[in-house]
């Protein structure tokens, strides 16, 4: 039997690939060695620049097929999100979360790889993925049961679910995923159908947020209306079915106006005037003379010593108006119409004011139940003073954050601009001092890291200004992936996607 020739290439391969499997394997021994979590990241749990690149090196290789890169990329995954947690628990800020809006361009390979591996880089363990935006929903095209469109709407990628794929990507890192959603803000494309304009709010000058809102594409709905109410909890279910490790509900609140109309002052200011809205504050009437008063202060936006003559003399057999909240300790026999008017103009517009503020209460209950029923916790995102009196009148956005209940998780997005941190601490602290003791509070602040940016303190100096009310305050987000990294986040939002 002849001897045959040696195959010379097989050890060759052999060799290459055990040293490919050394190379490689060398760049984890910094974490595989054990160091003590401060050599290995700061005080805010961010990762050093030796490590990132490490990663970064690793990542690109696992994603050109490199085998072995691709097994040790997906162990240093895993280090590194045991050291970011382990910081985190000894950490006075147990939470560190960011925002981050979604592309097309990031069902591309390796897209939601880089992006979730900068997040956790920056030693973030949550992030909230904003899943319904501008009428656009975070869904697949091919499993989108709702009135909006998929975010991702491009030939040949129905099924393609950005959303679950975020949730998978970033649980590899250890991050918690939060879908975060516009809520009372359906977007303009909502408008735009036929069948849905009733459920567009509107107010007593017959305006509906498009006029009022300067881009033009913001659509605020009537919490009342059915139709909307079903179209939005469809949404959260199917969301829901995700399984995020959250929800968070934006745009909890009514629009922002500008100039004077920033501040409510008379009835035809609110989004009272479509017909799901004024049926429900009809009903609040608890007899005649309320219900005929509430007709005309609506129609009217206010009434006359004639009016409450009118109602006296239509409903003879009733003494005092009443509805929802009025309990009057006199009877009118004792009052003449001239002395009643001014009182009962004053509670006829703090029932119209109170019922707009409570079909967002409402709403948002609504919204949260589909992802409470499985567990899900679920918050709202709104402003420290959309709440307040302001004068005579109300905040525009009649956003009644102090009335929404304790279990939800509260995420004031602490935004004030006063050139240091002090007025920001102050909106955090306003908000803990109305919030009940076991309401969770996770301040928003906006920024960028080691510098200001329009007037804004540094990241860094934002969270310190906030410590005092540790642990009250256990939690904070920042606002945004898009400023960290706005050239990224440009690339990805205009690239084209194949």
């Amino acid at each position: 039997m002849p001897n045959r020739p040696l195959n010379v290439a097989k050890p060759m391969f052999f060799w290459r690939h055990l040293l490919a499997v050394f190379v490689t394997s060398s760049l984890l021994l910094p974490f595989l060695a054990n160091k003590p979590i401060s050599a290995q990241v700061n005080e805010y749990c961010q990762l050093s620049p030796r490590s990132v690149q490490e990663k970064e090196n690793l990542r690109i290789s696992a994603l050109r097929g490199n085998e072995a890169a691709q097994i040790s990329y997906k162990q240093i995954l895993k280090q590194h999100a045991q050291i970011i947690k382990e910081c985190r628990q000894q950490n006075w800020l147990k939470v560190q979360a960011i925002w981050l809006r979604l592309y097309p361009c990031d069902i591309k390979a390796g897209s939601l790889d880089r992006i979730m591996d900068r997040i956790a880089n920056k030693g973030y363990n949550q992030v909230y993925v904003e899943t319904f935006y501008d009428g656009r929903v975070l869904l697949p095209a091919n499993r989108n049961p709702t009135p909006w469109k998929s975010v991702v709407n491009l030939p040949g990628a129905e099924n393609a679910d950005l959303l679950a794929a975020a949730i998978q990507k970033g649980r590899q890192r250890g991050l918690k995923v939060y879908s975060w959603m516009y809520t009372n803000n359906f977007g303009y494309s909502y408008a735009q159908r036929k069948d849905r304009e009733n459920a567009i709010a509107r107010n007593g000058k017959g305006q509906t947020s498009l006029y009022v809102v300067d881009n033009g594409t913001q659509v605020f709905i009537d919490p009342y209306n059915k139709q909307a109410k079903a179209d939005y909890y469809r949404m959260v279910e199917e969301v829901a079915r995700r399984r995020p490790d959250g929800i968070l509900f934006d745009y909890v609140r009514y629009p922002r106006q500008a100039g004077e109309d920033s501040i409510a002052t008379k009835v035809t200011d609110l989004w009272l005037y479509t017909e799901a809205t004024q049926q429900a504050l009809f009903r609040r009437a608890k007899n005649y003379k309320g219900l005929e008063l509430i007709r005309r202060f609506i129609g009217k936006g206010y009434i006359t010593v004639s009016d409450i003559n009118d109602t006296d003399r239509l409903y003879p057999q009733e003494n005092e108006p009443l509805w929802q909240g009025r309990n009057p300790t006199m009877q009118k026999a004792i009052i003449p119409p001239g002395l009643r008017q001014p009182q009962l103009q004053s509670e006829l517009w703090q029932l119209s004011v109170a019922h707009a503020m409570q079909g967002i209460v409402d709403f948002v209950n609504m919204a949260a139940y589909p992802a409470q029923k499985m567990g899900i916790p679920a918050g709202t995102v709104f402003f420290p003073e959309g709440n307040q009196i302001l004068g005579q009148g109300y905040d525009s956005r009649l956003q009644p954050w102090d009335r929404f209940p304790s279990s939800l998780e509260w995420h004031p997005m602490s935004y004030a601009n006063c050139g240091n941190a002090g007025c920001i601490a102050q909106q955090v602290e306003r908000v803990l001092r109305i919030s009940q003791s076991d309401t969770q509070i996770i301040p928003a602040i906006a920024g960028s890291w080691g510098k200001s940016i329009s007037n804004r303190p540094s990241l860094e100096i934002q969270m310190q200004a906030l410590r005092q009310f540790a642990p009250r305050v256990r939690g904070i987000s920042h606002f945004a992936y898009s400023w960290q990294y706005p050239q990224h986040d440009s690339d990805r939002k205009f690239c084209q996607a194949q």
